[in-house]
């Protein structure tokens, strides 16, 4: 069944992407917005932030 056929008949349930996806391609799940990367990566930057300064003190 065609998509077209899917939606003339009502069995299509995918919604709409809404907000920033439904305008920009690259926002979408694991894409490269810079927005939406940093929010994916904010645990591992904590992290690597204090490791920087464990080292930091570590060395001093």
């Amino acid at each position: 069944m065609s998509l077209d056929k899917a939606i003339l008949h009502g069995k299509e349930y995918r919604k709409q992407y809404t907000g920033c996806r439904a305008v920009d391609k690259s926002c979408r799940n694991h894409g490269d917005c810079p927005w939406c990367q940093g929010n994916r990566h904010y645990k591992n930057n904590k992290r690597m932030i204090g490791l920087k300064e464990l080292l930091i003190n570590l060395n001093d």
